[in-house]
């Protein structure tokens, strides 16, 4: 190894190893590393970014999500002027409690795999475990393994995947788990698995399964919406619908998100999918009332009042 050794005129040393090997790009070849397509450079993002504005909060998660489409893209550029350009692992766990957005993040994920040529179909197929666990010896494993071949070129979206290992040592579970493991290991570039549920449940699962979480270099916390993001989406979910909350509606909406949210009585709030259940069952509700009416206008059709809330009763069905 050279080195050259320098003395500065404070009398210090400065020492300028020369060991690495110079690695030069024709300027013609850094405008392709750059960009070759500037008119339409990260359009393909754009368009990723505009859908995930749509998500309300889950900020770390678009973080992530435009740090895959940032990997794949420089990877690709590599590619192209001969620099090395290994494939990564695209596994991943989500955990989270239910109706935080999962299953839709996850949707997404494939979407932008497939346009990026990563998954050649990008679809996603969701399952649980009775649609991997089988009766007898064999049978799960085939099953599993059916499952994983339908997900091939796509997303395989597990929920609840910590009930995988909650039958003990008998238990077929376990089948379906090391049926996983291998394929994901050998077909590692052909499918993405998802493995999703609640995160305390999801963290027991793991440490009953030393080794499972490395093979995961994706874990994402999905944290439970504020009463404003949940207010919001409600609120997103009635202009998709084309109605509209009025003040005395948003504000009864609130106060019962903030009651219902914090209730000791529930053990397990649903965030968006209760929120979802709240506006569909309002909008019945209004449309029992307008039968009821002889004349009405676009704002009597469009307009949500306070009583078609009727959150009382959501409140014991949840």
């Amino acid at each position: 190894m050279e080195q050259s050794i320098r003395k500065k005129n404070n009398n210090q040393i400065n020492i300028v190893l020369n060991h690495r090997k110079k690695f030069s790009v024709p300027a013609s070849e850094k405008k392709l590393v750059i960009s070759n397509e500037t008119a339409t450079k990260h359009e393909m993002l754009q368009r990723i970014e505009e859908e995930m504005g749509k998500l309300v909060g889950m900020e770390e998660i678009k973080k992530i999500i435009k740090e895959i489409y940032a990997w794949i893209y420089v990877n690709k550029k590599r590619q192209e002027i001969g620099l090395k350009s290994e494939k990564q692992v695209l596994h991943m766990l989500f955990k989270g409690n239910p109706g935080t957005g999962k299953t839709t993040v996850a949707r997404m994920i494939g979407k932008l795999l497939f346009e990026m040529n990563i998954l050649s179909k990008g679809h996603l197929v969701e399952a649980e475990r009775a649609d991997l666990v089988g009766e007898y010896i064999g049978h799960t494993a085939q099953k599993t393994r059916d499952l994983i071949k339908k997900a091939m070129g796509g997303i395989l979206f597990i929920d609840e995947a910590y009930s995988l290992a909650r039958g003990g040592e008998k238990d077929f579970g376990k089948e379906a788990i090391d049926t996983l493991v291998k394929h994901m290991e050998d077909k590692q570039h052909g499918f993405v698995l998802i493995l999703a549920g609640y995160s305390r449940e999801m963290n027991h699962f793991l440490s009953l399964n030393p080794g499972l979480q490395s093979r995961f270099p994706f874990i994402i916390e999905f944290a439970d919406y504020t009463v404003n993001q949940l207010l919001e989406i409600g609120k997103r979910m009635y202009d998709e619908r084309e109605y509209q909350l009025s003040k005395e509606a948003e504000w009864k909406f609130r106060d019962h998100l903030h009651a219902v949210k914090y209730s000791s009585q529930i053990a397990s709030f649903s965030n968006g999918r209760y929120v979802r259940n709240v506006v569909e069952k309002s909008i019945r509700t209004q449309a029992m009332r307008l039968l009821q009416e002889d004349t009405y206008d676009k704002y009597d059709l469009i307009g949500i009042s306070s009583s078609d809330l009727m959150l009382e009763e959501e409140t014991h069905s949840s």
